[in-house]
C-alpha cells in the first residue's frame, strides 16, 4: 500500500525508531492510501493523468539551523519544547530525514490563475510528509514548502527564499491568532544553501538565503484539486477524491449522495464567505486568489503577495503582476471567491447535475456574504447589532476613510476612544471631535476645512447611534477591541524581520511572532510595533509591492 520505504533512495533519511523525539507523531496518511497514485515513482516534470499525488522525497538540505517554531502549533501536534529544539527536529522538518511512517507526496491540481485556465499547476514547491492524528483526534496534514523540486515544479527549482519564508511563516500564525481562519505554520528552517531569485523578474536576479517552512493544515485540498480531473474528464478520479473529502474533512455532512453533495457545496461557500469577512475585517488583501490558492475548507492558504491595508484604499492589490487590472485588490475579493466558487461548481457539477440548486447556492453566497460583512462591520463599530437604517452609517465611513490616507487598523482601534457621553454634539468643533482619530492620519495637513466637516459629521451620526444602544463607553470599547487589533502584520515590520534574518539575525522574527500572538492586547514596551508605516517603507520593495517571488 505504501511503498516509500523501498524507493527510498537513501536509507540514512529515516529517522531510527529508538529515536524517541518525534515518535508520539502518529502518522496514519488517509490521502495517499485511499487515492489513486502516480504510477511513476520518477521525480521529474511531467503531466500526471489520472492520480491524485505523486510520491517525492524532499531533497536534502546542507546545513540547516531552525529560526523559530510556533508553540500553539507544536502543542497541538503533542510536541514538547524539547522535541521542537531538538536536532531530530530540525533534520525531520527540513526534510533531511524521514520519520518511519511518513509518506511524503505531493499533490495533482490545477487552477485558474488570473481568470485563466492554467491546466495542470499541482505542488511545485511543497511536498507533503503525511497525516497525522494528534491526541485529540484532530487531524493534520503536514506540508514542507521549499524543499525541493517535483513532478509539477515546471520549469522552477521547488526551493523557497528565507523573505518569504518569513513572511510565511509569521503571517500564517498572525492571522490565527486574529481569529481568521488559516492553514498554520510550525518551523522555520534555513538550509545553508543560496538561491537563485529575480524578485520582480525584471532581468535582476541574484542569490538569497534558502530557507524551508513546515505548514499544517486539516487537509490542502484547494478548488483545483478538483478542476484538474473534471477539466480532463476524469470523473471516476473525481468522485474518488470527492468521496475521500466529504469522508475526511466533512464527515458531519453523511455519506456521499447527490444531497450530500449539495450540502457540501453550500457549506464550502458558507466558509469561504466566513473567511473573505475576516479578511476585510483586519484589512487583509490575498494578492493572488487564483483557484488553486482556495482551500476547500475555507482556509487562508498561500502566502505569497500578500499585503496588510494600512492606507485605506480598497482599490489596493499587493502584487506587481496583478498592478494594471487589479483583479485581486481588497474591494474585490469577495467577488473573486464567489467567482472562484463557480469554478468549482463547474467542476463537481458533473457528480451533482442540479444546475439550479447550484445556482441558488451561488447567490445565496452573495447575500450571506452581504449579511455578515454588516454584522462584522457593525461589531468593528461596537454596535449591539446590525439594523438595516445603519446602511448609510457605514456608507458614510468607508467615504470618511478615504478622504485622506488614513490608517486602518489605527483608525478602528482608536474609534473606541470616542466619547458617547459627549454632550452639545452639534457644537463642539470638528477638530475637538476628530482629535481621538488623529493618530490614524499619514498626513493630517492636508486634511482641508470641508474634509473636517464631513469627518465631524460622521462622528456626531455615530455617536447619536451610539447613544440608542446605551452601552457604556468601557463596556464598548471592551467589545471594540476584541474585533479591531492593535498588532498586524504590516508589511514593513515583515521587511525589517527579513532583512535581519538575511543577516542571521532572528530576533525580529521571534519578537514578532510573541507580539502577534496577543494582537488585541496591549503590550507594554511594544507601542513601535503599533505605528502607522513610516515614510521610508512607503515605496520600498517587500513594504508597498510584491511578487510572487516574494
Amino acid at each position: 500500500v505504501r511503498p516509500i520505504r523501498k524507493d527510498l533512495r537513501e536509507t540514512d533519511m529515516l529517522v531510527p525508531k529508538k529515536n524517541k523525539t518525534l515518535q508520539t507523531l502518529d502518522f496514519d496518511n488517509r490521502f495517499t492510501k485511499e487515492l489513486p497514485a502516480d504510477p511513476e515513482n520518477d521525480n521529474h516534470r511531467r503531466e500526471v493523468m489520472g492520480a491524485c499525488y505523486s510520491r517525492v522525497h524532499p531533497k536534502k538540505m546542507a546545513e540547516p539551523t531552525l529560526v523559530a517554531y510556533a508553540p500553539e502549533m507544536a502543542d497541538a501536534l503533542d510536541l514538547t519544547r524539547e522535541d521542537c529544539e531538538s536536532e531530530a527536529f530540525i533534520e525531520t522538518f527540513s526534510g533531511n530525514r524521514l520519520l518511519p511512517d511518513m509518506d511524503p507526496y505531493a499533490m495533482c491540481y490545477g487552477g485558474h490563475q488570473f481568470g485563466h485556465w492554467a491546466g495542470q499547476l499541482g505542488d511545485g514547491r511543497a511536498i507533503n510528509l503525511g497525516e497525522i492524528v494528534n491526541q485529540k483526534k484532530e487531524r493534520w496534514a503536514l506540508q514542507l514548502k521549499g524543499a525541493g523540486p517535483t513532478p509539477y515544479s515546471r520549469t522552477a527549482d521547488g526551493l523557497a527564499v528565507l523573505r518569504s519564508s518569513v513572511r510565511e511563516f509569521l503571517c500564517s500564525e498572525a492571522m490565527f491568532h486574529l481569529g481568521v481562519p488559516s492553514t498554520r505554520a510550525l518551523s522555520l528552517i534555513t538550509t545553508g544553501e543560496s538561491v537563485m531569485r529575480d524578485m520582480f523578474y525584471d532581468g535582476h536576479p541574484k542569490r538569497e538565503p534558502g530557507a524551508v517552512v513546515c505548514r499544517v493544515a486539516p487537509s490542502f485540498t484547494r478548488f483545483g484539486n478538483f478542476q484538474i480531473f473534471s477539466a480532463r474528464r476524469e470523473i471516476d478520479v473525481l468522485r474518488k477524491l470527492a468521496e475521500h473529502t466529504l469522508r475526511t474533512d466533512f464527515p458531519h455532512l453523511g455519506a456521499p449522495s447527490k444531497k450530500t453533495y449539495i450540502a457540501w457545496f453550500e457549506e464550502v461557500c458558507t466558509r469561504a464567505a466566513d473567511m473573505i469577512v475576516h479578511w476585510m475585517r483586519v484589512g487583509f488583501v490575498h494578492g493572488v486568489m487564483n483557484t488553486d490558492n482556495m482551500s476547500i475548507l475555507g482556509l487562508t492558504i498561500d502566502y505569497g503577495p500578500y499585503g496588510w491595508l494600512e492606507n485605506y484604499d480598497p482599490n489596493w492589490t499587493p502584487n506587481t503582476t496583478d498592478a494594471q487590472g487589479r483583479r485581486y485588490r481588497f474591494g474585490h475579493q469577495p467577488q473573486i471567491a464567489q467567482w472562484n466558487l463557480l469554478q468549482l461548481a463547474y467542476a463537481i457539477y458533473p457528480l451533482i447535475e442540479e444546475k439550479e440548486m447550484m445556482e441558488k447556492t451561488l447567490d445565496d453566497f452573495a447575500k450571506n456574504y452581504e449579511n455578515k460583512w454588516q454584522t462584522m462591520m457593525a461589531q468593528k463599530l461596537g454596535l449591539k447589532q446590525s439594523r438595516p437604517e445603519d446602511e448609510d452609517l457605514i456608507a458614510g465611513l468607508l467615504s470618511v476613510l478615504q478622504l485622506t490616507e488614513t490608517d486602518m487598523t489605527l483608525f478602528y482601534r482608536n474609534l473606541a476612544h470616542l466619547d458617547v457621553n459627549l454632550e452639545s454634539l452639534n457644537t463642539l468643533p470638528d477638530e475637538v471631535l476628530m482629535a481621538p482619530l488623529s493618530e490614524a492620519y499619514y498626513t493630517p495637513e492636508r486634511l482641508t476645512d470641508g474634509h473636517k466637516a464631513q469627518i465631524g459629521n460622521w462622528i456626531r451620526q455615530y455617536l447619536f447611534r451610539l447613544k440608542t444602544d446605551g452601552l457604556d463607553n468601557e463596556t464598548r470599547r471592551k467589545q471594540m477591541n476584541t474585533v479591531n487589533p492593535r498588532y498586524v502584520l504590516r508589511n514593513y515590520l515583515a521587511q525589517l524581520a527579513i532583512d535581519k534574518a538575511e543577516q542571521g539575525d532572528h530576533s525580529i522574527v521571534k519578537e514578532l511572532l510573541e507580539l502577534l500572538r496577543h494582537p488585541y492586547e496591549l503590550q507594554p514596551g511594544k507601542e513601535a510595533y503599533a505605528q502607522k508605516r513610516p515614510d521610508w517603507a512607503r515605496t520600498k520593495a517587500g513594504c508597498s509591492m510584491l511578487s510572487c517571488s516574494s
